[in-house]
């Protein structure tokens, strides 16, 4: 017998304007302006939403990670997302890093709660294959 997929949660956001206009929330807890990457704008751009969201998921799943291995997260746990917009050939694609910092913790179980989190995490599984990524414990 399969497992049934149960939609958890659904983001529901308006954009006007594109990359110089503004993004709103369904719910009105989300609402902010965008500019270009690299404009004088004073809003946000879609890389940085885009390496706030996966590291706050990236984090989550770590810790799910660290309840499975019976290992406590440091309470100063950090990810470090950096999100590239290259233009390449005459066309636009995304890379990125994520730099995760979990201080006092064994290397090897760092390691160990990192490589489950790139397994787990939706925004991983949405990049697998598709952005190159580099995932380093610093």
């Amino acid at each position: 017998m399969s497992e049934v997929a149960k939609v958890v949660y659904t983001g529901k956001t308006r954009t006007t304007g594109g990359r110089d206009g503004a993004s709103r929330s369904s719910d009105g807890r989300l609402d902010v302006k965008l500019s270009s990457p690299g404009s004088s704008g004073s809003g946000t751009n879609p890389e940085q939403l885009f390496a706030a969201g996966w590291s706050a998921c990236f984090e989550g799943a770590m810790g799910i990670a660290a309840r499975q291995l019976k290992v406590a997260m440091p309470e100063d746990t950090a990810i470090d997302a950096e999100v590239d917009l290259v233009a390449e050939a005459g066309a636009y694609r995304l890379q990125a890093r994520l730099n995760v910092s979990l201080p006092g913790l064994d290397r090897d179980v760092a390691l160990a709660l990192t490589e489950a989190a790139h397994q787990t995490c939706p925004y991983s599984k949405a990049t697998h294959g598709n952005i190159d990524v580099v995932i380093t414990l610093v």
